[in-house]
């Protein structure tokens, strides 16, 4: 299969591709064709055949696309098809909730390693993993040979944390604290911020219920002190 080069939009879009699949899948459903596939998505059949083109996959006229054949090109090319070991640091609520969701093995990912600092955390077990002391996140790290770490922390040591994990090795981070982490060249970050995605919904709820958009304050200008 040849692979082109995917634009950025294109590999957000290739899960939720995968994902439709898979219900058609289930569902007992052999082919499909751009336009259901893309109902399924909400994306539009013309975008969804340039997505599909980039990994060289092309529907068959009358037939459309074969689902299994499609699921195992959108999965290769997502890397699912080789062995992803990650480790997820802050076993909070959100953490506890991560380590046990059980999809993650389904998509290739093996989880190596739970890491907290609260000694009342540290020993506990969750999801069959034994939560370990974030003193020992560099060990476990390199010997687990861990490409992607989940950052569950609280804020204040968000960067810290990552600037830790960077340095073991990793260079994929999800992060899930409440601020931006910086990362090296070379290194994969995605910020997941659960506050602000509500917040964009409530947006969005208001302005269809056709609620006047909230007043701005004008701000007095602040001098420059080193002007």
């Amino acid at each position: 299969m040849q692979v082109r080069a995917l634009p950025p939009t294109t590999v957000a879009r290739l899960p939720g591709y995968l994902r439709s699949l898979g219900g058609l899948a289930s569902e007992g459903v052999l082919t499909t064709s751009s336009e259901q596939l893309a109902e399924l998505v909400g994306a539009s059949p013309a975008q969804l055949r340039k997505d599909l083109s980039y990994l060289g996959a092309g529907g068959r006229r009358g037939v459309g696309y074969e689902v299994d054949h499609l699921r195992k090109q959108i999965a290769q090319a997502l890397g699912m098809t080789e062995e992803r070991r990650f480790v997820i640091i802050g076993i909070g609520n959100l953490g506890h909730a991560l380590a046990t969701y059980t999809g993650f093995s389904d998509r290739g990912f093996v989880l190596v390693g739970l890491f907290d600092a609260d000694p009342e955390v540290i020993g506990t077990t969750v999801g069959g993993h034994a939560v370990q002391d974030v003193a020992h996140l560099e060990d476990v790290v390199t010997a687990a040979d861990a490409s992607i770490a989940v950052v569950a922390t609280p804020a204040s040591v968000a960067q810290a944390t990552t600037d830790r994990l960077v340095a073991a090795g990793v260079t994929g981070v999800l992060n899930f604290a409440a601020r931006t982490v910086r990362v090296p060249d070379g290194v994969d970050v995605r910020e997941v911020d659960l506050g602000s995605e509500l917040q964009i919904l409530g947006f969005h709820a208001r302005q269809r219920a056709g609620a006047p958009a909230a007043p701005v304050e004008s701000v007095e200008p602040v001098p420059d002190p080193t002007a």
